[in-house]
């Protein structure tokens, strides 16, 4: 095989390991409902089978890297293959919901390496001229996963079951296993400085903690186990700070945050991402259970969102270089957060016309704004500290998503009880809510260096 085919061949393993992880991501939503059905449970309670997913990615993805150089390459992004069809296998073969959250957590664990561990592959495959349209062909299949995923999850629950909606990752795994053995480079061991395993330990109890602490009821007695976790949570990010001070090679160093566009844009990013994780989860179980929608016919209302999203990004550096980053996020994310806080007048008489509109609105100010959140805050880090911060980042995106999905579910729950009118006032209260957490985040970029975003960046690639 030629050098030119031995990395298109690498690339389309990539794309396939990024189409597969971003196509769970989104199937499942529009799944829920019909799942809980089957599990026996309530809608809201499946929760936990999207939030394990994206907390265990969230807690392992700053391994990724530490993991290719001790172990290869190819070694590492075959385990993760292996790993993530087992786990998909597995969900398919649930019969409790507890049996399926365990079983997401083990997609999760294959799944938060197959992203950064192609990514890398390719880095040290192909030379610097070739890197940035070898990573634009594989994020199109990053973008293909979320168009696909509502409505092929609605079918897949209609026409066969919504065990499909993992077996269908079995082929596609088996195929990709045997394209990493025959094509990706097998890539030397290098000598990786010690991991910094306490580091690790402390920022997964923290986020871990700190999630586990939204999904508690605020009753009597578990008000108390919520005010806990939080300060367990608080407690070990304090020891990460005094840890990492001391450490010559932390996780993630501090120095990081002297960075004044990245630490906005990392707050930044956590706030305005509750909201936008919180709308693909929210949206389907409201049209299915309350609104009487089929799963096929909810995933078709979700389509707008990708469409329109995917056609926005080209919209994205003309207006930064027009009006700046801080200017452009500060109009954007007020756009982001009334998109979705405008989802609460949907109802049963609400006309689906305009419901369509509201969603093609978000999909595209979404878009926009998760390419201008990513851009703002990787531009200004210097080349050492590239690979650190955009592991941070990383990591922070799949939390945000754990953290929307986490306090959407309990806020249904929460207000629905308060407020009486059943789950319906629930999900118009909940949309409001965070859509306005979204709407704050604007008050965060309104911090953003100006002098260091104004132009400078806008003609980079802008990844969602």
């Amino acid at each position: 095989m030629t050098q030119n085919n031995a990395h298109k061949a690498l690339l389309w393993i990539v794309a396939a390991g990024f189409f597969m992880q971003s196509l769970d991501t989104t199937i499942v939503n529009t799944a829920l409902p019909s799942m809980a059905q089957s599990l026996h449970v309530g809608a809201l309670e499946m929760r936990p089978v999207v939030v394990a997913y994206a907390l265990v990615m969230a807690m392992l993805t700053p391994a990724s890297g530490w993991l290719a150089d001790r172990f290869g390459t190819l070694r590492v992004y075959f385990t993760a293959i292996v790993i993530f069809v087992i786990g998909s296998l597995l969900c398919a073969l649930a019969h409790s919901l507890n049996a399926l959250v365990i079983a997401r957590v083990l997609q999760g664990i294959g799944g938060s390496m197959l992203l950064p561990i192609g990514r890398l592959a390719i880095l040290r495959s192909v030379s610097s001229e070739e890197y940035i349209a070898a990573l634009a062909f594989t994020s199109v299949a990053g973008q293909i996963g979320p168009l696909l995923g509502p409505v092929l999850g609605g079918w897949l629950v209609q026409a066969v079951s919504w065990h499909w909606i993992f077996l269908i990752n079995l082929p596609i795994g088996v195929v990709g296993m045997l394209a990493v053995r025959r094509y990706l480079p097998r890539g030397a061991t290098v000598a990786a400085p010690p991991f910094d395993t306490a580091g690790f330990t402390l920022l997964s109890v923290c986020m871990a903690s700190f999630t586990l602490a939204l999904d508690c009821p605020v009753d009597t007695h578990r008000g108390a186990i919520s005010g806990a976790l939080f300060a367990l949570s608080a407690l070990s990010a304090g020891l990460y700070i005094a840890h990492a001070k001391r450490r010559p090679l932390p996780l993630f160093d501090l120095a990081l945050f002297r960075e004044r566009n990245f630490s906005v844009g990392l707050i930044g990013n956590l706030l305005a991402r509750i909201g936008s994780s919180a709308l693909p989860f929210l949206l389907p179980l409201l049209l299915q259970v309350q609104l009487g929608f089929s799963p096929l016919h909810s995933g078709l209302v979700m389509l707008p969102i990708a469409i329109v999203g995917t056609i926005a990004k080209r919209w994205v550096a003309p207006l930064i270089h027009r009006y700046g980053y801080g200017q452009f996020l500060l109009v954007n994310t007020l756009l982001v957060g009334g998109a979705i806080a405008s989802c609460a007048a949907i109802s049963p008489g609400w006309p689906l016309s305009i419901a369509l509109i509201q969603l093609a609105v978000f999909g595209a100010t979404n878009s926009m704004q998760y390419a201008a959140m990513n851009s703002v805050t990787l531009k200004g880090l210097t080349p050492i500290q590239a690979s650190s911060g955009n592991s941070l980042f990383s990591m922070i995106q799949m939390l945000a998503m754990s953290l929307g999905v986490t306090i959407a579910g309990s806020l249904v729950g929460v207000f629905a009880h308060a407020f009486g009118g059943g789950a319906g006032t629930g999900f118009r209260l909940t949309f409001a809510s965070v859509g306005a957490i979204t709407l704050a985040s604007a008050l965060v970029f309104r911090y953003l260096d100006a002098s260091a975003s104004k132009t400078r960046g806008a003609s980079m690639p802008l990844k969602a």
